[in-house]
């Protein structure tokens, strides 16, 4: 069990590390295609490769179809696929991939928060309460940090605070999945059709059009990175590691994502490293910290 824990946090560390870099390569891809392109895309390779994985470790054994279960997992693909993808993706197009980076790490507390009305488990903590006001502080910081284009900045990242609620609803939608019944990869694939229905009506009414020249040797690249590594292996390993850990436990990974897309910005997009940036990126680390103090997860949770 020891052993299955610490796979469980080297995991999630390595998902971080890899998420952490997917709004740079999302903001190159967005010079090309559109951003719910980009997203069936990925999202097509990502089921694609999962379904051949799955195949492979499953022996085509099915488990027993469960309406509940569908249901749920129908619901993570609308919420943690097309809803903060999507608005992440859209929200590249109108503010930094630094400040969606920055901005998206406060998911773990919104996590918290909904966790106190949906998860019976998690008790009411003042600290909690503490921990967001600082950690909002801090992304207002990074929304409000001077640029030009305000306005347009400032939808980007309203849209990116917005897209955390989507991961938050997806995370506790996956302490509801029966995991002794489906293996990670199972319905990890199921979470990604269920994606893709919601997605297929949305690309014909937004006028989904790519072309052979979009595909260039960086582009295809970039996507291949986006659907088999950041989505399908990624999504494996995450789910893994909260099946294992705990939904709040992984979540404070999610911590480490501003520090990665900030200088991974800064050196593939020149994005400036602004002290106001740092700044709110330290308050959104403090505000985290205490958010987890004083008031262990309960074992439920955690294990």
């Amino acid at each position: 069990m020891e052993r299955h824990k610490t796979l469980a946090h080297v995991l999630a560390s390595l998902t971080i590390l890899v998420w952490g870099t997917t709004f740079i390569a999302t903001k190159i891809l967005l010079e090309t295609f559109a951003p719910l392109e980009i997203l069936l895309i990925r999202f097509v390779m990502g089921f694609l490769g999962l379904t051949i994985y799955d195949l492979i470790a499953n022996r085509g054994k099915r488990p027993p179809f469960n309406i509940r279960q569908e249901l749920l997992f129908a619901a993570a693909g609308l919420t943690g696929v097309v809803i903060y993808y999507l608005l992440e993706n859209v929200a590249l197009t109108m503010t930094s991939a630094s400040n969606v980076g920055i901005i998206v790490s406060v998911a773990p507390l919104t996590t918290a928060i909904l966790g106190l009305f949906f998860l019976k488990e998690e008790k009411f903590r003042i600290n909690l309460i503490i921990g967001f006001l600082i950690a909002f502080l801090g992304v207002a910081l990074v929304m409000f940090n001077g640029k030009i284009e305000f306005e347009l900045s400032l939808k980007g990242d309203l849209l990116s605070l917005l897209a955390t609620v989507g991961w938050a609803i997806y995370s506790i939608l996956l302490r509801k999945i029966d995991t002794k019944s489906y293996r990670v990869a199972t319905y990890t694939k199921k979470i990604f059709f269920y994606g893709l229905v919601w997605m297929i009506p949305i690309a014909l009414f937004s006028g989904f059009s790519v072309n052979r020249s979009d595909f260039t040797p960086l582009n295809t690249t970039l996507l291949l990175f986006l659907g088999l590594g950041a989505s399908a292996s990624c999504f494996v390993s995450w789910n893994f590691a909260v099946n294992a850990l705990g939904v709040y436990k992984t979540s404070g990974y999610i911590y480490l994502t501003p520090l990665i897309t900030l200088f991974t910005a800064a050196l593939v997009l020149k994005e400036p490293i602004t002290w106001m940036a740092l700044g709110g990126c330290l308050l959104i680390f403090v505000g985290l910290y205490l958010s987890k103090r004083n008031g262990d997860i309960p074992d439920k949770l955690a294990s």
